[in-house]
């Protein structure tokens, strides 16, 4: 038997760090999620307590369709579970046909203003449209966005942007303000309703996190709609990543939020991998390896930070989740390394101590330790891959 799609966001096993489990010997690491009703995005369910997605969007011109596809690929390798694509006009649309085709992973047409683009997305294959139905026009407009969306297994977002708030609500409230934007949002959202169309959710998104933190708040307590988390317009790399962290990070920690976007001018493939880190920080989703490493001081044994530098490059192909210590010297390397799977703590005199699911295992020589501890993880994580089909198969029996 096939496992769900909404189980297999969810490893079988996380060794060392059962985050899942945690809530129940340890209250304080539990969060209590925000129930939400859930809609899907093609096959990936989002709300109504499915794992929390994680999703970025192209920024090559959709009517490439060859650039779009390699960045689409791009991130997929990068653990992406849903993409936005931009379709602004008909060259667009056009393209989307071929690229949804392509995609591994289901696509979210973003569409502004015309709403012949909605229907042309849908038709071409789009899994959701970000659309603001209260933009596109007259109610028959809507109703015929809607119709296409229905017709094909489209859901919706409606997406809020504080930079692009409408008029009417701007001369009201004076400025945007977390009521403009949670009114905003509603309006949208009633129009869909009363339209019998619920496969939707909500973004209200500013570049301002205590205005974005405090829209979903409002907003969360006022729809049982799946919420779509965005800090807007965060920035570069570095300023960006912190800002979604903060704003995001209190969020989802409160139990908001059932799919995840991090804004940031750089490389979108930065972006599903700051996501991730958000959740795994959290306990909400795990993949790949999360390394815990000291800053490093006079202490050290071995050069941490260079050498962790290296090992995150070298580990970027395992998804398996599992957790790796590299710790400086014995202050805090054999404490950490009881909580993880693979531990290296730096002892001196040329070497350290090797740690395999929280004991003490060999002594390593510091020369060699990069490439011993690759094949330790990639071992690790096969043995947790075997572990897991098995567990499969015997739910399928």
């Amino acid at each position: 038997m096939a496992m769900p799609q909404s189980e297999a966001y969810v490893a079988a096993d996380m060794s060392q760090d059962h985050t899942s489990e945690l809530g129940h010997v340890r209250p304080w690491r539990h969060i209590e999620r925000r129930h939400s009703r859930r809609i899907m995005v093609g096959d990936v369910p989002v709300g109504g307590g499915a794992p929390i997605s994680v999703q970025s969007m192209t920024n090559t011109p959709t009517s490439d369709a060859a650039a779009t596809i390699d960045q689409i690929r791009r991130l997929e390798e990068a653990g992406a579970d849903i993409v936005r694509v931009s379709c602004p006009d008909e060259d667009s649309t056009a393209a989307f046909r071929t690229i949804a085709r392509e995609a591994k992973v289901p696509l979210v047409a973003d569409i502004h203003f015309h709403y012949k683009r909605g229907i042309e997305a849908a038709q071409a294959g789009a899994a959701c449209l970000r659309i603001n139905p209260g933009n596109i026009g007259s109610p028959d407009r809507v109703r015929e966005v809607i119709q296409a969306a229905r017709d094909h297994g489209c859901s919706m977002r409606i997406g809020v942007n504080a930079g692009s708030l409408e008029r009417d609500l701007l001369e009201k409230y004076g400025e945007p303000c977390p009521d403009a934007m949670v009114e905003s949002a509603l309006n949208h959202a009633r129009i869909l309703q009363d339209n019998d169309f619920h496969e939707f959710k909500i973004s209200v998104k500013a570049s301002d996190p205590f205005l974005t933190v405090a829209a979903y708040q409002q907003l969360a307590d006022a729809i049982d709609c799946p919420l779509h988390l965005g800090v807007t317009e965060a920035g570069p790399l570095r300023t960006g990543t912190i800002k979604s962290a903060i704003g995001m990070g209190s969020m989802l920690w409160a139990g908001i939020g059932d799919t995840i976007r991090v804004s940031l001018a750089a490389d979108p493939v930065e972006e599903i991998k700051v996501g991730f880190d958000i959740l795994k920080s959290l306990g909400l989703r795990h993949r790949g390896v999360n390394i815990i490493a000291c800053p490093s001081c006079a202490r050290q044994g071995f050069n941490v930070i260079e050498t962790v530098g290296v090992l995150e490059e070298r580990l970027a192909h395992v998804t398996t989740p599992m957790s790796l210590s590299i710790i400086g010297c014995v202050v805090n390397g054999p404490g950490e390394a009881l909580y993880t799977d693979v531990g290296f703590t730096g002892g001196g005199k040329g070497a350290g101590m090797v740690y395999l699911s929280g004991k003490t295992a060999h002594k390593l020589a510091n020369d060699g330790m990069v490439d011993h501890i690759v094949e330790l993880v990639e071992a690790k994580a096969a043995e947790l891959e075997a572990a897991r089909a098995a567990a499969k198969l015997e739910a399928a029996e």
